[in-house]
């Protein structure tokens, strides 16, 4: 079972910046990728971004692109999330998890096809 542990969030004023980092402990290769996910107060879990093991490619949310890098160290078996630009709406519980399962051939965003979530790591942008 792999387990993923965030580290890097913390408080930071609007136009800041962090880097957010999940270490796996092992890594399953009927995934697909990992990924990084948000939940703001009251709000559903909702995408941010995603590296597929194989190949490296990118995806980013809308409200990620241009501002977020997603990257990876295969050797660490870590991913990290970039966050430039910081804005008072980046607010949430910042999550990574791996998915989807490969065998869907798709990149799906959706929350419910990952798997191994991590506790979360709080990123609080202030005025």
């Amino acid at each position: 079972q792999v387990q993923l542990v965030e580290s890097g969030g913390g408080l930071v004023q609007a136009g800041g910046s962090l880097r957010l980092s999940c270490a796996a402990s092992g890594r399953t290769s009927s995934w697909d990728a990992m990924g990084w996910f948000r939940q703001a107060p009251g709000k559903e879990r909702m995408f941010v971004a995603a590296i597929r093991w194989s190949g490296g490619s990118t995806y980013y949310a809308d409200s990620a692109k241009g501002r977020f890098t997603i990257s990876r160290d295969n050797a660490k078996n870590t991913v990290y999330l970039q966050m430039n630009s910081l804005k008072l709406e980046d607010t949430a519980v910042y999550y990574c998890a791996q998915g989807p399962p490969r065998a869907l051939g798709v990149l799906v965003t959706t929350p419910g096809w990952w798997d191994a979530w991590g506790q979360g790591t709080l990123v609080t942008v202030s005025s």
